[in-house]
């Protein structure tokens, strides 16, 4: 099996990812930087983004399975004192020969800018902010005027994005094998004159939603930890996308016992 290691870079990750490796060799382990087919995160979830945006262009060829090193580890199995019982479990020498594949939604997006136009995919959410004040932003849901927006920003996440900055915002937790994904709004401004819905909204895969510029505004866009500074923004069209996320489950950790253990114990 083809593996990398990505760590945080911190000494506690750098030391267990130089463990990894001496626990590969031997086994039928390669280290493989171009196309691996596991790809350990060891860190946190932020470590887990900066994997996921890394190999993000393999998505359909290859699994992710974090080590936590964190703070708080949603994304991760495993805990650092364990990386020799997931060395066998990868080598098949434990549990089920293959591990069990689980695959999360993924976030779309299309960025359309005087300046040009991106596409990108998010594994949590992205959000969109004023720089210097109120946005004011339009809102439509499958090609029809929802509401006008002004306040602070909005943010569409993913289901397993849904426990992170969305539910800081109020915004539902979401199960990953629900494709869609969910409005929370930031701050809005609500009042006689000024109306937004003001509760977080969710659309199925086969939707999306168009967020337009109403103002000349700066702006910043932010997909997972990447930061995006605006200020020719036309649109941000978002939806499900076609491809999903990988993770490779060599022992059961259903969704909700992480939510337990994130937010709860």
């Amino acid at each position: 099996m083809r593996y990398y290691v990505l760590d945080r870079g911190d000494e506690l990750s750098i030391q267990l990812a130089e463990q990894f490796h001496k626990l590969a060799q031997g086994r039928n382990l390669e280290l493989d930087a171009k196309s691996p087919e596991i790809v350990i995160s060891i860190g946190g979830d932020g470590t887990m983004l900066h994997a996921f945006h890394t190999f993000i262009d393999q998505i359909p060829n290859l699994a992710f399975v974090g080590v936590h090193t964190g703070h708080l580890g949603f994304y991760a199995d495993w805990q650092a004192e364990e990386l020799p019982s997931l060395i066998d479990y990868m080598c098949g020498e434990v549990g089920p020969h293959k591990p069990r594949i689980v695959q999360y939604p993924l976030l779309e997006l299309e960025i359309h800018k005087k300046s040009g136009s991106s596409k990108h995919i998010a594994l949590n959410e992205f959000t969109l902010k004023g720089v210097d004040g109120t946005v004011v932003i339009q809102v439509d849901i499958n090609d029809v005027t929802f509401e006008m927006f002004r306040g602070d920003g909005l943010c569409v996440s993913t289901p397993s994005g849904s426990t992170a900055y969305n539910k800081s915002l109020g915004g539902a937790m979401v199960h990953p094998s629900i494709e869609a994904l969910q409005i929370a709004e930031i701050a809005s401004i609500n009042n006689r004159v000024f109306r937004t819905m003001g509760s977080p909204l969710m659309l199925p895969k086969h939707h999306h939603c168009d967020i337009f510029s109403r103002k000349d505004q700066r702006l910043l866009l932010t997909i997972d930890h990447n930061n995006i500074p605006v200020d020719d923004l036309i649109s941000v069209r978002a939806q499900v996308a076609d491809k999903k996320i990988s993770f490779a489950r060599y022992r059961p950790f259903p969704f909700w016992n992480r939510v337990r253990e994130a937010f709860l114990v």
